[in-house]
């Protein structure tokens, strides 16, 4: 069962987080960051996970803390659910159209983290989400998940249509990657024999 609980308790977050990567794409989202929740509950939907995240932070400081966290916990929620990563893809990719915007992410779950990051979001915000923290949440996410991922904008002006096209272009390259490949389920995708 490819499952994970996540319990994360700092001074600045109290994060709960449940991931089934065999899931249908369900969601619960609650972090106090509106456009996050948004971005996480189409994460779920477009890669197929079933993902509840809650997450208590101090958002009446700004939404850093609370962002950062929740990538660390969520990236520390496929690790586990992955576990030794017998029979996965290990690799996917995908290109998403978010109306004017086109966006290419690739992952491997190579147990090395890595985070290639060329989206050039133009905006500063999108409402009151500073766009700085996409990149703090992914980086967060392949520290702790142990993937290298690369996002690339391929065009697009719209700060938010670029932004969500990166979920989603990363849900569905996860989806790609994590998927169990039949007749290669006890299979380690490396020829080292681990990852």
């Amino acid at each position: 069962m490819r499952k994970a609980e996540i319990l994360r308790k700092t001074a600045e977050t109290d994060i709960k987080i449940a991931l089934d990567l065999d899931g249908s794409g369900k969601s619960d989202i609650d972090t106090g960051c509106g456009f996050l929740d948004h971005m996480l509950t189409l994460f779920a939907k477009h890669g197929r996970f079933d993902l509840d995240v809650f997450c208590k932070g101090d958002v009446n400081v700004d939404y850093h803390h609370t962002v950062e966290d929740v990538g660390i916990a969520l990236g520390k929620a496929f690790s586990d659910a992955l576990g030794d990563k017998r029979g996965i893809t290990r690799y996917g990719d995908a290109v998403i159209s978010m109306d004017e915007a086109v966006i290419l992410s690739s992952v491997d779950f190579s147990g090395r983290d890595f985070l290639g990051f060329g989206l050039d979001i133009p905006t500063q915000k999108v409402g009151d989400f500073d766009t700085e923290l996409v990149e703090e949440f992914w980086l967060g996410f392949v520290r702790n998940a142990l993937c290298a991922l690369h996002l690339r904008r391929i065009s697009g002006k719209n700060s938010h249509h670029i932004i969500e096209g990166a979920f989603k272009s990363a849900a569905k390259s996860f989806r790609q990657a994590v998927s169990v490949e039949k007749g290669f389920e006890n299979d380690i995708p490396s020829t080292k024999g681990v990852l």
